[in-house]
């Protein structure tokens, strides 16, 4: 069910699960709805060494039926509903290799995932969750550098806080993005050497520089152009300026990123590549499914982890009573009538049966 269910849909997961017993996708939901994940705290017999360690960090745009209960969905005033939630993805890995000595596809080397829907002190957790998978399975005193490539979001701004000596690298999509706005203007024949002029700009010269050209782009364009989504694109690259400048130097280290393809393999081809919709609860399931099963993960151990921690759970909530505490129950239930219980043949109540029934089941008395 869950490696079906983490691939396709609850449907095929439930069509999945047994070829003589109905199952319904609402069973499936419920399930993922209810996993919970073992720690990872494996400590590796000897830490790797690298050079260079590299987190990429992006978002997936999920959609959702409802927030905290059915039609708590609203509509701005520009129309747009305020179902979004943000999946998100960040992947630890050394650097890329040829995925063949013959091939041009290049591969990463070890990567981890993470994934999740955290917001505010969940999202703090969550960085320090890759920080600690760093710090468990690798030499940091040998890495020279940890480079983070990413958008700049705000979530990943908090997150650089949380891990020491962490240097971003704008992600290329989006500078390239940003930069494409700047010359929208032009014919697609005419771009290119524009787009070169400011890649020199943002390697070799400062800001000032690089506000004078938008200034000189911006003279160009026509009357009805949009000038206020020009400045906000320039504003972007300003307030990523150091991270641009690394991304275009690609020196000591620095490699080209990959976040937007590894988010619509990760998270959108199972979450947003369709139209569905999404229960918070449903999302961050699924989102933390999704790296627990790109990370190797074993499903039948997933799904042995979970009666663990629900007979763990069991114990916690109620201690199980002995065959002399169900008599005693039993005598203070019927108070004078319990005198005569060891002589006479009597029926337990219908709650003593179904403490033994489960009882036995549960913990295989």
């Amino acid at each position: 069910m869950l490696k079906e269910a983490v691939q396709t849909s609850y449907q095929r997961g439930a069509e999945h699960t047994s070829l003589t017993t109905e199952v319904s996708h609402q069973t499936v939901k419920n399930k993922i709805h209810a996993l919970r994940f073992p720690p990872d705290n494996d400590m590796p017999e000897k830490k790797k060494q690298a050079d260079y360690l590299y987190l990429d960090a992006d978002e997936d745009h999920v959609a959702l039926q409802f927030r905290e209960k059915k039609g708590d969905i609203e509509k701005a005033e520009n129309g747009i509903k305020n179902n979004g939630l943000l999946a998100k993805l960040v992947y630890v890995y050394e650097g890329k290799e040829r995925e063949n000595p013959k091939s041009g596809r290049r591969i990463l080397v070890n990567p981890h995932y993470f994934c999740g829907v955290h917001n505010r002190e969940e999202n703090q957790m969550f960085w320090d969750e890759i920080y600690s998978y760093l710090e468990r399975n690798y030499d940091l005193d040998h890495v020279k550098k940890i480079y983070l490539n990413s958008d700049g979001g705000n979530w990943i701004k908090a997150g650089r806080k949380r891990i020491q000596g962490i240097t971003h690298v704008l992600d290329g999509f989006h500078l390239e993005k940003y930069l494409q706005k700047l010359v929208s203007h032009k014919k697609k024949k005419d771009r290119e050497p524009i787009l070169e002029e400011f890649h020199e700009i943002i390697r070799r010269k400062t800001k000032a520089d690089f506000r004078e050209f938008v200034e000189k782009q911006k003279k160009e364009m026509p009357k009805w152009r949009n000038l206020q989504k020009v400045d906000e694109a320039a504003e972007y690259i300003l307030s990523n300026w150091s991270a641009a400048k690394l991304r275009l130097k690609r020196k000591n280290g620095v490699v080209g990123s990959s976040t937007e393809s590894h988010v619509s393999h990760i998270l959108s081809e199972r979450m947003s590549s369709r139209p569905m919709g999404w229960s918070r609860q449903g999302a961050e399931k699924m989102a933390e499914l999704r790296a627990y099963y790109y990370n190797g993960g074993d499903m039948l151990e997933l799904v042995s982890y979970q009666k663990k921690e629900f007979q763990e759970t069991a114990r916690l909530e109620k201690d199980i009573l002995s065959s002399s505490q169900i008599l005693q129950s039993e005598k203070k239930r019927h108070g004078e009538l319990g005198k005569y219980m060891e002589s006479i043949s009597h029926s337990l109540s219908l709650q003593s049966k179904k403490i033994i029934y489960f009882a036995t089941h549960i913990w295989g008395l």
